[in-house]
């Protein structure tokens, strides 16, 4: 049997927040990469405390997330009547969809080509450390780095090696998906496990705040590592498993449209 939708929700939001590790800004960045990407897309002062306070940030710590996300570029603000309004810059709205592109993604492709890159100390280093700046490389040891694709541009400096075959030791597959990663992954998944049926009577705000949560968690998860071929996976990585329980729960929380959400 279904719970009471506000009973639900309130035992929702307590099994999936995380007050420990809380930076309100990224909560707000998951937020808006959710439900604001669009250059149009506003979202009221008064909406976005609707949404997150429940999850127990209060509004002071929202002022001053906004402002810091303003100082940074990644947000903007303007006046509506007597309410603010804010909305992702050119900027935001380049980055939520450079990482929408691997969070809302059910069934990646692994790519096929790999390489190693591997630096000495001085300029190689500093090269290697401009790579994995980048999203298709990941640190495998303080001077090597594993990535997919083409060989970056202008490593001259750098040993490439073409990785199409290899072998993947156990301590390799524990560097890629360190203890932590797979445990906030299984974390996650458990959580999700747990929530009962999703009532269809609630509301858009409660929708956003469970919505909120979830994409915020996944993406904590999901940008921490490459897709990378089986091979690469330890035994106990819930990946695969955690990717499917998230869809199937967001699937039965349709995005809400603004207009619903506004103050």
């Amino acid at each position: 049997m279904t719970d009471d939708p506000n009973t639900w929700f309130e035992k929702t939001v307590a099994q999936l927040n995380d007050p420990s590790n809380q930076r309100v800004w990224s909560v707000i960045v998951s937020l808006f990469g959710d439900m604001g990407q669009d250059p149009a897309d506003r979202i009221g002062g008064s909406t976005l405390t609707q949404i997150i306070s429940p999850i127990g940030i209060k509004p002071e710590a929202i002022r001053v997330a906004l402002h810091r996300l303003r100082k940074d570029g990644w947000i903007d603000s303007a006046r509506s009547g007597r309410n603010s309004v804010h909305f992702l810059t050119a900027s935001g709205r380049a980055q939520s969809a450079q990482a929408a592109t691997r969070i809302y993604d059910r069934k990646p492709d692994i790519p096929d080509k790999w390489h190693v890159l591997l630096a000495e100390d001085g300029a190689g280093q500093q090269t290697l450390d401009e790579v994995l700046l980048t999203d298709t490389h990941v640190a495998i040891g303080r001077h090597c780095a594993l990535g997919h694709g083409e060989l970056p541009p202008h490593c001259d400096d750098l040993l490439a090696i073409d990785a199409r075959d290899f072998t993947v030791p156990d301590w390799l597959k524990r560097r890629v998906f360190p203890t932590d990663l797979v445990s906030a992954c299984a974390t996650l998944l458990s959580d999700l496990e747990h929530l009962g049926p999703v009532p269809q009577t609630l509301t858009p705000q409660q929708i956003a705040t469970v919505r909120t949560l979830i994409v915020h968690r996944w993406r904590r998860v999901v940008l921490r590592h490459l897709d990378l071929p089986l091979s690469f996976h330890p035994t106990d990585w819930p990946g695969e498993a955690c990717r499917d329980r998230v869809f199937a729960v967001l699937d039965c929380l349709p995005k809400p449209n603004l207009p619903a959400l506004r103050d």
